[in-house]
């Protein structure tokens, strides 16, 4: 009884940040790692997870629970005809690449290098959401090389690096290619699945054999995390979908900004005051 009442807490964040990740999920297209990595770098750090691998970890459980919360997300816009299927096959090899090349990357730098990387990223596209005038379409000539390119290697690259499933990157990346929020939305909820599948089994790969680890892990994924957490997301992830669409896009796009900064804000203080 008392090692429940011990762990309940824990466990109950758990579940309620896999409940929040999954409904951000599916009414923002961000794959939830957007709350996952901060919240799991937490409950990492207050079990007693060694500190140099703690974010480490945080990213790549965040990965693999985002693999059952895209498909959920992406299946939901995709019955409101909000995913942009073009681009996801234009896409889709090159952000594959980069994922794998963001996860090499990230395993050899240090958790506070990784923490200050998405604080500054978060609060960037944060700034970018809740600019009042209609953003500059910067991308609109995506098909041309070597800008073809670049971009999706750079999204899974940096998606991956940081433990987030696209989204956090690719609604404002999308939305400067003038599609309009919601299907900017749908489309990054299906990018979710090509960038969180390869990160999850590049981090299990690449820290198989590290001795700082639970025991409870494969490679970087902790297991238990994932599997409270997962459930709970493909079920909130619907509901987030559907209340997208219930929203204007600017309202939608305040709602994106506003959740990035608080949680970029938090990251980079992080970094600075640990």
């Amino acid at each position: 009884m008392e090692l429940f009442l011990e762990w309940f807490p824990l466990l109950l964040l758990l579940v309620i940040t896999g409940a929040l990740g999954g409904g951000l999920a599916g009414m923002l297209g961000v794959g939830g790692g957007i709350v996952y990595v901060p919240a799991l770098d937490v409950v990492f750090s207050l079990v007693g997870i060694d500190p140099e691998v703690s974010m480490h970890s945080a990213v790549a459980t965040s990965l693999a629970i985002i693999v059952p919360t895209s498909i959920s997300s992406s299946l939901a816009h995709h019955k409101r005809d909000c995913v942009d299927l073009h681009i996801v096959r234009l896409w889709g090899p090159t952000i594959l690449l980069g994922s794998i090349i963001g996860v090499i990357a990230a395993s050899q730098l240090k958790g506070s290098i990784l923490s200050l990387g998405f604080g500054i990223m978060t609060l960037l596209v944060a700034m970018n959401m809740l600019l009042p005038n209609r953003q500059i379409n910067f991308f609109r000539r995506y098909r041309i090389p070597p800008l073809g390119v670049a971009v999706p290697f750079g999204l899974g690259g940096f998606s991956s690096m940081l433990g987030v499933g696209g989204g956090t990157l690719s609604v404002p990346i999308l939305t400067m290619m003038d599609r309009p929020i919601h299907r900017a939305v749908g489309t990054a909820a299906a990018f979710g699945l090509l960038i969180s599948l390869p990160g999850a089994i590049s981090f299990i790969v690449s820290g198989w054999s590290d001795s700082r680890l639970p025991i409870s892990s494969w490679g970087y994924v902790n297991v238990i995390a994932m599997t409270i957490m997962a459930p709970v997301t493909v079920l909130a992830a619907p509901k987030g979908a559907g209340i997208a669409h219930r929203l204007g896009q600017r309202q939608l796009r305040f709602v994106f900004g506003f959740c990035l900064f608080v949680i970029s804000i938090r990251m980079i203080l992080k970094t600075f005051l640990s």
